[in-house]
């Protein structure tokens, strides 16, 4: 899952930021609101993660631009601020969800969680394209009821392509939303964790369904009988 974390307290992001990669989160981080803004209209996320108080635009305005450009991506507000007019003005302005500070990264990946299924809906959460079945809140993936391990990058590539079946993703757009921005795209890191993946699902019985598309990327295979 692709979050944008705008906070301009380098402890507190750095916490988060490691408390969010952990649990398998594609974070990119942000320390003003100018940059978090940019960053809003210019990528797609999951989720976006606003502090109010950050210099530049502040979180408020960033939420009142997006949704004024049409952007639904989910929001939470994080703020030292608890004050009522501030929750009020967050919700009135569109954000999904608002979390005072201190708090803890569980309860903030729980609300992530909420706000998104909320959002996409519970069967959004399960991903089935036969035999595969990839659970998006217990990171569990099974073929034909046996239990595939990846690891947290294996299972972020392989969640990206089965949203969307038969669709081809470049090399860039893999980089951008499993790895992050700031790899570059001549790295072979896609090729190598495809090969793992694909090595994986045969080894419980599964059949080809990581597609090569020469010069351009690779898809998930459409299943011939949805």
């Amino acid at each position: 899952m692709n979050v944008l974390y705008v906070e301009d307290e380098e402890k507190i992001a750095n916490f988060v930021c490691i408390g969010l990669k952990e649990q398998g989160f594609v974070v990119d981080y942000c320390a003003n609101g100018n940059d978090g803004y940019a960053h809003a209209l210019e990528f797609e996320y999951d989720a976006i993660i606003l502090d109010i108080m950050v210099p530049g635009k502040d979180g408020l305005a960033i939420l009142k631009g997006l949704r004024k450009e049409g952007n639904s991506t989910p929001v939470i507000l994080l703020t030292a601020r608890n004050e009522l007019d501030d929750r009020l003005t967050g919700l009135n302005l569109g954000a999904d969800d608002y979390i005072a500070k201190p708090f803890f990264v569980e309860e903030l990946i729980a609300r992530i969680h909420a706000v998104v299924r909320r959002v996409s809906g519970d069967h959004q959460n399960i991903l089935t394209v036969p035999p595969l079945k990839l659970d998006r809140l217990t990171r569990e993936v099974t073929c034909h009821q046996e239990v595939i391990e990846l690891t947290s990058r294996e299972f972020n590539l392989l969640e990206y392509l089965m949203r969307s079946p038969g669709r081809v993703f470049t090399r860039t757009q893999i980089l951008e939303h499993v790895w992050g921005y700031d790899f570059n795209p001549n790295t072979n890191l896609i090729d190598v964790c495809i090969q793992r993946i694909r090595k994986k699902i045969e080894k419980v019985g599964g059949e080809e369904c990581l597609e090569s598309v020469r010069g351009v990327g690779y898809r998930f295979r459409k299943p011939q009988n949805p």
